[in-house]
């Protein structure tokens, strides 16, 4: 049983890279990329960089603890 649960925490640390990483993601570094593009050019941002940052910080946070799990197990 502990094998199948480390393998689903696994799994959930690979889907929220994923999401981060990902240019189907509504919160891929794409959009962080956008962001700086647009101000290297002193154009506003085209996304609230203060609410990507915090949905992609929850994200991390998220990794973070399920790889303590991960290696506890």
């Amino acid at each position: 049983m502990q094998d199948i649960e480390k393998q689903a925490k696994q799994q959930r640390i690979i889907d929220l890279k994923w999401k981060l990483t990902s240019l189907e993601s509504d919160i891929g570094d794409w959009k962080v990329a956008k962001i700086q593009e647009y101000a290297l050019m002193g154009l506003p941002a085209p996304y609230d960089m203060k609410d990507l940052h915090a949905k992609r910080q929850a994200v991390r946070d998220e990794i973070n603890q399920l790889q303590v799990e991960v290696a506890a197990m």
